[in-house]
């Protein structure tokens, strides 16, 4: 079977590397952007087509769009994908309203094209390793989820720090619980303008699970650390750590003994994660998504719910600083 004719809108840091994921898996077709030079760059270098964003829409060559735009653009550009006829993938996140993000759903849904969004650690291979424990119930029950996804950078003057980092641990949190909060509470620090440069979500669950989010772009140390607290381990993927390090499970005991608190501490067990790209597994998922037509792993009605808590989590700041 041929592979889907795939072609990339916008060439900036994170589009350049689906280019060249796509050209390795034999689907990148053309590249688009509104800077033509670029584009032609990337046209040249990866042996493909440059077309005119304008002209990617009606193109019949064109079967599917990768769309990593900044996220005011991502909604118009995706209702007029689907309704050319294209498949699309749309980068996180999806739009800066709920509104535009269902209004860009429907529309996909309505011309019956896969609306795909770029969730990528949701097909990081120490992820799905951590969800088939707690699915096997290694852990026990969930009573507690933790990410911290801290940095220096990047910055944007559209999005804050919650926008644009939360999306990735949102998804990998609403996977687990299968649930959206009934409760969520924000806090945020606008330290250089008018938007959160620190953000914490707080979130409760129907079955009483909680879980906590700190989100950072002015932090002198990177980390990549999504926990879970279950009744019978904990277990922590550290995306900072190497791959035999990623990801880990402690088995410590906590307990009641003659009315007091007793515990246990153990050293972690690492578990073994086959490597893989995230982002070569994530096109990858999109590429069958098309040739299948089967319901992608990251939807647009999950990217919907990410965003529901993004916009219930978010912090307005009128001053210099906060």
């Amino acid at each position: 079977m041929m592979k889907p004719r795939i072609a990339v809108l916008g060439c900036g840091y994170w589009g350049s590397n689906h280019i060249r994921t796509l050209k390795a898996l034999g689907a990148l077709h053309a590249v688009s952007d509104v800077n033509p030079a670029r584009a032609e760059g990337f046209a040249s270098e990866q042996d493909c087509l440059a077309i005119e964003p304008e002209a990617l829409f009606v193109r019949n060559d064109i079967d599917a769009i990768v769309m990593a735009l900044p996220p005011q653009f991502h909604a118009d550009m995706a209702v007029r994908a689907v309704q050319g006829g294209k498949d699309v993938l749309v980068e996180k996140p999806i739009a800066l309203t709920v509104a535009d993000a269902e209004r860009s759903v429907k529309a996909a849904a309505d011309n019956g094209r896969v609306f795909m969004v770029g969730h990528v650690l949701r097909f990081h291979p120490a992820f799905e390793t951590l969800k088939a424990l707690i699915d096997n119930g290694e852990l026990g029950e969930v009573r507690y989820i933790h990410s911290h996804r801290l940095g220096l950078g990047k910055f944007h003057t559209e999005n804050d720090a919650l926008w644009d980092l939360a999306p990735h641990d949102l998804s990998m949190i609403l996977a687990i619980t299968g649930t959206e909060p009934i409760e969520v509470r924000g806090e945020g620090a606008a330290l250089l303008d008018n938007l959160s440069d620190f953000a914490h979500l707080h979130m409760r669950f129907p079955n009483g699970l909680r879980s906590h989010l700190f989100a950072s772009r002015l932090n002198p140390y990177r980390e990549r650390r999504l926990t879970v607290v279950g009744t019978k381990a904990m277990a922590v993927f550290d995306d900072v750590e190497p791959w035999e390090r990623k990801l880990a499970v402690y088995r410590h005991a906590v307990w009641q003994d003659s009315g007091q608190w007793a515990f246990t501490t153990n050293e972690p067990s690492y578990v073994a994660v086959g490597e893989g790209m995230p982002l070569t597994r994530e096109l990858e998922h999109f590429i069958q998504c098309i040739e299948t037509r089967a319901e992608p792993r990251t939807s647009g009605e999950e990217a919907i719910r990410v965003l529901r808590i993004l916009t219930a989590g978010t912090v307005a700041h009128t001053g210099s600083s906060s």
